[in-house]
């Protein structure tokens, strides 16, 4: 089965998007109800004389007024984010449209390899940065578009610069750059009020102050209100960290392995992986550097890394792809296994 438009892979991309948007409303009630009880904690706010159960009461009956303008709050947010994020993404990384008459060269290729498959050509942009990288965004056709670094346009051929083109395009297809914008603006709203939370307790003394005020004749229901927020807003920040982790590794390697079938060239792909390698790093958000070709800041075989080491991706195409790796005079090349099997790790 061929990995380029690999029809498994779009499936699981497109049912983990719909999962993200179902399981946001959960986690957003999850967090209002958990601010609500920070705040009943810290100002005394109770329903009924139990001096426990009094601010989870009151947390409650301020939830249920107050859930219907969270989800409309969060509907606003998704819609500045469907409406802007190209904008957002671009601020943050210092990414620039460009046109034909301005790179035609870069054009020329990715043109003729949306030709080459009957697919619309995305927009083309460039970080004025000599780091080397590149990523794509978009959440339909007409939207998408192939971002690039001036470093990699200047450093690499134009087979290699047109492998890493092939390998954008093949997130495209593969619909995995709707995934990740999904879950940029997925988890942007849990880490923004997760680092505020937590940050304005850690300067204004935290539960102490709670505690301080219980030992007064406060009782201790606030301090366990306190605790209990703290640990849910910890849980849905946490819970929104491990999706943007859970998006799959495997998506880099049928990348690859899509760009080779576009290009024929196998070795186009290793050789601009290698020089990728230990010069990708660019000043970009987190969330925006998980989009990338390489995200250094990632290249660990921890379980939690969003990508694989380039190594094994270049492992991959020598032993599944049929590619080869320029090695030392004194040191044969690597070559693909002829008894391997031809699944990889994209199967």
């Amino acid at each position: 089965m061929g990995a380029y438009g690999l029809q498994t892979h779009i499936w699981g991309n497109n049912w983990k998007s719909g999962l993200l948007m179902l399981g946001f409303p959960v986690l957003l009630i999850l967090l209002t109800y958990g601010l609500f009880l920070l705040f009943a904690g810290f100002s005394g706010a109770s329903i009924g004389k139990d001096e426990i159960a009094g601010p989870f009461l009151w947390a409650a009956d301020a939830l249920a007024r107050a859930w219907p303008f969270a989800i409309a709050g969060a509907i606003l947010w998704f819609g500045i984010a469907y409406a802007f994020y190209q904008g957002i993404i671009d601020a943050a990384t210092g990414a620039h449209k460009v046109e034909r008459r301005d790179e035609p060269k870069l054009y020329n290729l990715l043109e003729n390899l949306c030709i080459s498959r009957g697919i619309k050509t995305p927009a083309l942009r460039i970080m004025e940065t000599d780091a080397l990288n590149a990523f794509a965004t978009g959440l339909h056709e007409g939207q998408y578009s192939i971002t690039v670094t001036r470093g990699l346009i200047h450093t690499l051929t134009d087979q290699e610069l047109e492998a890493v083109l092939a390998h954008e395009l093949t997130h495209i297809r593969n619909r995995d750059v709707r995934l990740l914008v999904i879950a940029v603006v997925f988890v942007g709203i849990f880490s923004f009020v997760g680092e505020i939370v937590f940050r304005s307790l850690w300067y204004s003394g935290g539960p102490r102050r709670s505690s301080r005020r219980d030992s007064n004749g406060g009782g201790g229901g606030a301090f366990v209100a306190v605790l209990v927020a703290l640990a849910l807003i910890a849980l849905s920040y946490a819970l929104a960290i491990v999706i943007r982790f859970a998006l799959s590794r495997r998506r880099e390697y049928l990348a690859d392995a899509g760009a080779v079938e576009l290009t024929k060239n196998p070795d186009a792909m290793i050789s601009a992986l290698q020089k990728i390698s230990g010069n990708a790093v660019v000043q970009a958000p987190s969330e925006v550097r998980e989009m990338f070709i390489e995200n250094p800041h990632a290249d660990l075989t921890s379980v939690f890394a969003t990508h694989p080491p380039i190594a094994k991706r270049i492992e991959a195409l020598v032993r599944y792809a049929g590619g080869h790796v320029a090695a030392p005079a004194s040191a044969p090349p690597l070559q693909a296994d002829a008894g391997a099997p031809k699944r990889g790790p994209w199967g």
